[in-house]
């Protein structure tokens, strides 16, 4: 069931992003604009739709993207805070116990260190010089980096995980349902890069070749999600991880792969963390004195930072974590507008009934998710973990 879920998932995920991409190239054309990111694309749908009602209450539909892409990202950034800190300290917990045989010492043996939420405050102030790149051309070579690292990491991973698979047939076909609602809004995370789709598209100097990379890209990390959680769960069972880095195995090279993808983690902050800088920095911004311009930039910058960083501190558990945000913000942009915002503007211009009823129950399992999956990662939340070891265990096994 867990493939199969989340295939459906991707395939729904990048429906929606097509939707988006056709609204807003479809808006740019009725109102002769040549480009509207997520807010306006919703802002002028709702301005051009036949309601008055919806007319009158435009704005409010791009101030809300704007709230739930800052959400959204930000809390991506919280995400990357916790699976670097988690990373690193288990690299210098089993520092003293490394080897150079990959797969005769496959028992972590761990020396306990200092809290993750050092760890955490440790990266700070190397993320906060990272955020002060404030271009977004500079900020695709930090991308092309971490890209390259990932790349690296995830074939190391494949070519171990492969290897001496248990047999199976203890392992459960499902898990309980209580794990789907986290399982919603882990896959929602995973799929989730709505916010800097159009943003990419207009960047782009050939942006009629979008689509066929859009659907491209996302069909191959569809199938990459897909193989590496099922050889994952195949490979490490009830003992797999919130981040399958932190099975691989106690050796150089391993403990290596975790280094290297932290740093294309770190890389990819502030990717996203673009997002939400160029909603709220411009808006402040335009408010002070030219002189000061640069002042506020930086400090805005500096000051979402710590946000985040306080925020991962306040709440470690990365499975949790991905879900909350998966959850709470991702389905509402992935899921939920996408579809009614198609509604909205084709709809004095004839749809199908076949098309509106797909995009209700689209937006209908949206809500749904984000109600539920909410309440479930919250209610995770306030309990406490089965124990220090288990902390960052996927709850599918934890009950």
């Amino acid at each position: 069931m867990g493939p199969l879920s989340l295939l459906l998932m991707g395939i729904v995920a990048v429906h929606c992003m097509g939707m988006l991409v056709k609204c807003a190239h479809h808006l740019c054309h009725r109102l002769q604009k040549p480009f509207l990111d997520y807010g306006d694309a919703v802002m002028y749908g709702l301005k051009t739709s036949p309601s008055s009602w919806l007319q009158n209450h435009a704005l409010w539909g791009r101030h809300l993207i704007g709230f739930f892409l800052i959400l959204t990202q930000l809390g991506f950034c919280c995400v990357y805070f916790v699976f670097m800190a988690d990373n690193l300290k288990q690299v210098i917990e089993a520092a003293n116990t490394t080897t150079t045989n990959c797969y005769a010492n496959k028992t972590v043996t761990l020396t306990p260190s200092i809290d993750s939420r050092l760890y955490m405050l440790s990266f700070l102030p190397f993320v906060v010089l990272l955020v002060f790149v404030r271009n977004l051309r500079v900020l695709s070579i930090f991308s092309m980096l971490a890209n390259i690292s990932m790349f690296v990491s995830l074939v190391v991973i494949y070519q171990y995980i492969v290897r001496d698979i248990p047999d199976p047939q203890n392992l459960p076909l499902m898990a309980d349902w209580k794990t789907y609602p986290l399982f919603f809004g882990t896959a929602v995370f995973a799929f989730e890069s709505i916010g800097v789709v159009l943003p990419l598209e207009n960047k782009m100097k050939k942006n009629d070749h979008f689509p066929a990379i859009l659907y491209g890209g996302m069909t191959l990390v569809t199938l990459l999600y897909i193989s590496l959680a099922c050889l994952g769960y195949l490979k490490f069972g009830p003992a797999i991880q919130a981040s399958i880095t932190l099975n691989l195995p106690n050796c150089w090279l391993f403990q290596s792969v975790k280094l290297l993808y932290s740093l294309g983690i770190f890389f990819t902050y502030a990717l996203q963390f673009y997002v939400p800088a160029e909603i709220i920095i411009p808006f402040v911004v335009s408010r002070v004195p030219k002189k000061w311009n640069l002042v506020v930039d930086l400090s805005i910058r500096t000051s979402l930072v710590c946000v985040t960083c306080a925020l991962a501190i306040l709440v470690p558990r990365l499975d949790l974590v991905i879900a909350l945000v998966g959850s709470m913000s991702s389905s509402t942009l992935a899921l939920i507008i996408p579809p009614l915002l198609e509604i909205i503007t084709y709809y004095s211009e004839g749809m199908s009934p076949l098309t509106i009823i797909k995009d209700i129950l689209i937006s209908v399992l949206g809500f749904i998710g984000f109600v539920v999956g909410t309440y479930q990662a919250l209610y995770e939340l306030v309990q406490p973990p089965v124990s220090p070891t288990f902390a960052n265990l996927t709850s599918a096994f934890v009950q």
